[in-house]
């Protein structure tokens, strides 16, 4: 199949330019990354492997998942001070959180300042509090790598898709902190947008965890009030309740814009704007090759970006709801049906 591509160049602008990084001379020397990851090697750590073998292939990459589970993460630190690596990788806002902390934690022993860390798969790692700025972390080991597509960019394209939108839909998980943070960054942007936000909180069962039955009930009141499209923010727990998020919102007549491309190709969402995470993995492979070839300080790296986003349409779910893109979408746009 033809892929086609959506580039935003006129928002993102490149902050590393990669294509003339020089190959380090000497490359038998052995490296040692620890990584963790929050659900699994997916598609982002098998591009950043498979990186490390083309271009470092004596480094060794020493994996562990959390398995959404915060509280180890504590003693996948102890564990990598204990080997010693000389790369710490972190996937998403609640690992990197728990391995390096806030800006306001760098005195704070129970967290990493000194291994070089690389982040990746962080939805907004300034509102999170774990660095000053894209072009300035304001943190010597540390830098990352960012994916996500400015919201602003969502919102016009459910505003091309469907004109007469008004009214955006969100669930949001209260024991993620990236899905309280996009909650709140989609507050502060929808008066300057002119958009009415509804945001529902996912319910919890009494140890704090989402209940995924609460789901359906959520999206039927969000139909009820109004509410033109649902957005599926930032939350690894909604991801993986993907085949309910997106098949409750279409029984409900709602599309979904996700962040998640799989949730196209494989569930029911409506359409995607985003990064595909396995170009996530060669970003972080590059910042690694920058560090530990080439001796570059993480903190002297601004965070890598992401510049070359996918715009992918479900054409059997567009049946379904009735609402076919435009020709001038499907001039650009990937179209699925499933």
């Amino acid at each position: 199949m033809n892929t086609k591509r959506l580039f935003f160049t006129a928002i993102l602008a490149t902050s590393l330019a990669f294509g003339g990084i020089a190959k380090a001379q000497e490359v038998n020397e052995h490296k040692r990354i620890y990584a963790v990851y929050w659900r699994g090697c997916e598609e982002s750590c098998q591009g950043y492997q498979d990186y490390l073998k083309q271009h470092m292939p004596s480094a060794e990459i020493i994996i562990r998942d959390a398995e959404r589970q915060p509280e180890r993460l504590p003693g996948y630190l102890e564990e990598a001070r204990s080997m010693q690596p000389d790369l710490l990788l972190s996937w998403g806002t609640t690992v990197t959180l728990g391995l390096a902390g806030k800006l306001s934690d760098l005195d704070n022993p129970n967290y990493n300042h000194e291994i070089p860390q690389i982040f990746t798969i962080v939805a907004d790692p300034i509102a999170a509090e774990i660095i000053e700025s894209l072009d300035d972390t304001g943190r010597p080991n540390l830098t990352g790598t960012l994916n996500r597509v400015p919201e602003e960019v969502n919102i016009n394209a459910m505003r091309t898709y469907m004109p007469s939108f008004q009214r955006l839909g969100l669930i949001y998980n209260t024991n993620e902190p990236n899905s309280v943070l996009k909650k709140e960054e989609l507050e502060a942007l929808a008066p300057q947008m002119g958009f009415e936000l509804i945001a529902l909180e996912l319910a919890l069962d009494k140890q704090g965890a989402p209940i995924a039955d609460d789901i359906p009930a959520k999206m039927v009141q969000l139909k009820t009030r109004g509410a033109d499209f649902i957005y599926l923010g930032s939350s690894s727990f909604l991801n993986a309740q993907s085949a309910l998020f997106t098949s409750s919102a279409v029984e409900a007549g709602l599309p979904v814009l996700s962040p998640y491309e799989s949730q196209v190709r494989e569930s029911d969402a409506l359409m995607s704007v985003s990064a595909r995470y396995y170009q996530v993995g060669l970003l972080a492979g590059e910042l690694t090759e920058k560090i530990l070839m080439e001796g570059v300080s993480p903190g002297d790296l601004p965070v890598a970006r992401m510049t070359e986003f996918a715009y992918v349409v479900n054409m059997a779910v567009a049946r379904r709801l009735e609402l076919f893109p435009s020709v001038e979408i499907l001039q650009f746009a990937e179209t699925v049906n499933n």
